[in-house]
Formats: C-alpha cells, sequence, structure tokens
C-alpha cells in the first residue's frame, strides 16, 4: 500500500466526502486522471472587527466536509482549492521547475457575515490573505509530509498546518510511495564530543604563502526587460477587470553575494481574480513566481502585497513577501502609470525593479486603460525641457530688450550730429 495515503477518496468533478480526521481530497485533470493528492489539518485563528468598536478573535479548523471546486492541474503549476462552510475557501498554489516543486503561496479566504464563525462582526466583506507557506524543495514523484505543527502568521490571521501530506504534480495517475519529509520532522543528529589530548607536541613551522592579489569581476549589465502585457477576466465572456503592463527585474541579496535577473514575459503562465475590495495578478514563468494584491477603496487603488518565489542563476531557491505596501496609488478611476525606471525595496533582501510600468486592477472599461496618473519622476521628467525652454525664452527676451535699448540712443545720437 502507497505510504502517501492509508485511505484515499476518489473524487470526481471535484466533490470532496467528509472525515473525521481533516480534509482528504484527490483532483483529477481534465483526462479524468489523478494530479492532486492532499490530506492535511489546518486550525485558523482570527481577529476582526465586533460592534462597540472593539475586536474579537475566534479559532476554528478546516472541516472535512470541503469541495475542491476551482482546483486545477497544468504540467508547470497547480492549484489546490478547498471550499467550506458560507463562502470560506483556503487554497494552496504550486508550481514545478526542473523536477522540484514547492508550494508558492497559500491564499485564506473568509466571509465576515458568516455569523456563526463571526458573531457580530461589523463587516460583511469577505476578507482575503495570502501567505508563503514552508513548503519548498519537494522532489518530483514524492509526497510531501509534515506531521510537525507549521505556523503561518499574519497581520490578523494565524494558520497552523499539521499532519499534512501532499503530492502536487502527480504522475502516472498513481500516488507516489517516497517522502520528502519536512525539516522539523527530521530527525537531530547528535554530536559526539570531541576528545582532546593532554600530551604536549611542538608543531611544525607553517609557511604561509603569499596570496595573488585578488581581482574584481564587474557585475554584467542586464539589458533593460522585456515589457509584458497581463490582463484578468472574470470569464471568458467578459471583458477585462485587471489590466497591467510592465517590465520587471529582480534583485535578491544573499548574505554578501547580490544578483539581479530580469522576468521574462514569453510563456507566462498568467491567472489572477478580481473581487469588491481587492484584486490579484499572479505571474508565473519559468524561474520566478509573483503575486501582486491590490487593495482599492472607493477613491483610490494601491499595491498592497507582492509575492516573489524564484531561483536565482546560481540554483539558490528564495521566497521573499511584503504584505504592508502603499505603492502605485491613483484614483480608481484612472491607471497607474511610470515609464521611467524605479526601484522599490519590498523586503531587505528583494528590490523590485519596473520598467513602462502602466496598471489598472479596478474600474476598466471597455478592455482599455483610463486617463493615467502618472508617477513623481515622470512628472518631473518633463520640468527639465519646461525649463529650457523657459530660460531661452527670458535670454531672447533680454536679447531684443538690449537690441531695441540700443536702437534707440544710436536714434538720439543720429539727431544731435545735425
Amino acid at each position: 500500500m502507497n505510504r502517501c495515503a492509508t485511505f484515499v477518496l476518489i473524487v470526481a468533478f471535484g466533490i470532496v466526502s467528509q472525515l473525521s480526521h481533516g480534509a482528504e481530497v484527490t483532483v483529477q485533470d481534465k483526462d479524468g486522471k489523478l494530479c492532486l493528492y492532499a490530506n492535511l489539518m489546518v486550525n485558523f485563528s482570527v481577529s476582526y472587527e465586533v460592534t462597540g468598536n472593539k475586536s474579537a478573535t475566534v479559532e476554528f479548523e478546516l472541516p472535512g466536509n470541503v469541495t475542491t471546486d476551482g482546483s486545477e492541474c497544468d504540467t508547470k503549476s497547480s492549484t489546490l482549492k478547498l471550499n467550506f462552510g458560507e463562502g470560506h475557501s483556503w487554497s494552496v498554489n504550486f508550481t514545478l521547475s526542473e523536477n522540484v516543486y514547492q508550494a508558492d503561496f497559500v491564499t485564506f479566504s473568509y466571509n465576515l457575515s458568516d455569523t456563526t464563525r463571526f458573531p457580530n462582526s461589523v463587516s460583511n466583506d469577505t476578507t482575503r490573505v495570502t501567505v508563503k507557506p514552508h513548503i519548498t524543495d519537494v522532489r518530483m514523484d514524492t509526497c510531501y509530509s509534515c506531521k510537525s505543527n507549521d505556523m503561518i502568521e499574519a497581520d490578523l490571521v494565524n494558520q497552523t498546518l499539521w499532519n499534512v501530506l501532499i503530492q502536487a504534480f502527480v504522475s502516472n495517475d498513481s500516488r507516489s510511495e517516497n517522502i520528502t519529509s519536512c525539516a522539523a520532522d527530521l530527525p537531530t543528529t547528535a554530536v559526539v564530543p570531541t576528545t582532546h589530548s593532554t600530551s604536549t607536541t611542538t608543531a611544525a613551522p607553517v609557511t604561509t604563502p603569499t596570496a595573488p592579489p585578488t581581482t574584481t569581476t564587474p557585475t554584467p549589465t542586464l539589458p533593460t526587460p522585456s515589457t509584458g502585457k497581463y490582463s484578468i477576466k472574470p470569464d471568458e465572456n467578459s471583458t477585462a477587470c485587471l489590466l497591467a503592463s510592465f517590465g520587471l527585474r529582480i534583485g535578491y541579496k544573499q548574505a554578501d553575494k547580490y544578483q539581479e535577473m530580469n522576468f521574462d514575459p514569453n510563456g507566462t503562465i498568467v491567472s489572477g481574480s478580481c473581487e469588491v475590495n481587492s484584486s490579484e495578478l499572479v505571474l508565473v514563468s519559468n524561474t520566478l513566481t509573483l503575486m501582486f494584491t491590490f487593495t482599492n477603496d472607493t477613491k483610490k487603488f494601491r499595491l498592497r502585497a507582492l509575492n516573489v518565489t524564484g531561483t536565482t542563476s546560481s540554483g539558490v531557491h528564495f521566497s521573499e513577501a511584503n504584505t504592508n505596501l502603499s505603492l502605485w496609488e491613483a484614483a480608481v478611476s484612472s491607471s497607474y502609470m511610470c515609464n521611467k525606471e524605479q526601484n522599490y525595496t519590498i523586503t531587505s533582501q528583494l528590490t523590485l525593479y519596473t520598467f513602462n510600468l502602466q496598471v489598472q486592477p479596478v474600474g476598466v472599461q471597455k478592455g482599455v486603460f483610463s486617463t493615467a496618473e502618472e508617477c513623481q519622476a515622470d512628472a518631473d521628467s518633463f520640468l527639465v525641457p519646461i525649463a529650457v525652454g523657459v530660460a531661452l525664452l527670458v535670454l531672447i527676451l533680454i536679447v531684443l530688450l538690449a537690441y531695441f535699448i540700443g536702437r534707440k540712443r544710436n536714434t538720439a545720437t543720429g539727431y544731435e550730429s545735425f
């Protein structure tokens, strides 16, 4: 029997039966073959605002009676989405790169109008929080296993995963018997004490060779990244609800080593969603996965969160996120534009560079960008030619004024000569 699961529910068309020990599901591809398996438990702790200008915290667990509507499998990316209760969902996105897969981000959506789980809530909105899980470097054709508690913290939501058993990218319609365990489940290696000798020996003299002078290899300058154009549609028959056009470069620092890489829009997998007060754009290339989360109120929209997962040219896997940004702000009836190169410090390790940027995550009309609000850098670029023009105009006026004054004096001198 497979070690990946003792008892599996075969789920057709994304319907899952209830289990007493957590949510155990299988997802099938369009050909009806098994493509993703999961058996896991998740505990949630959510803080929310209640009447009387107070806050409350509720705790509940992911039930067994979930559905998998919205789950999908592809050759390079997979999504497991578990829906439960009155409008709640928990999803995790996986990407595959060179026979190793990882979970890029977990998205938890909870409906505050559910009075059973959120009594006395002053809001009826559906709130979404996106975090980075600790599921990385899982070899292809193995199950990821983690029996230990794995807490993922956010501002108002804490999620604890445990008894996790997942295999994304199932091949040959059969789950694997091999396991990739999380670090917390691995046994610790005992340190053998070192035995010191009491005898005294005279060490031979050591001659240290003179090291050759070090040469610094200049970091090659990357070309300007290609501009990609992206759009999100609520469904195939609708016009776009989110538009984005930009070239991207990622700078990542590990210890004393800094590397930059351009995001290649060719072959990029584009996904996302548009909600009432938020929207998401997810871009997945061969080496990078970026998730942009925008929020909006009645007046303005802004980039609120950015999650970046990738692999550097030297093979280093990294994942960085910032969920408290306030970038690319513009009126909801406008788009945001910044043609000049800009750089943003996302975390202490991650820098984002943008080129020819224009985004509109809300209020898109007829599938085209609305009038743009320009960034300060673009506005400043017009000040230089304007200032030069004004200076030239003043210079011309001074020359003309000097000419007329000189001519008038010459005329007066001529009259006196008679």
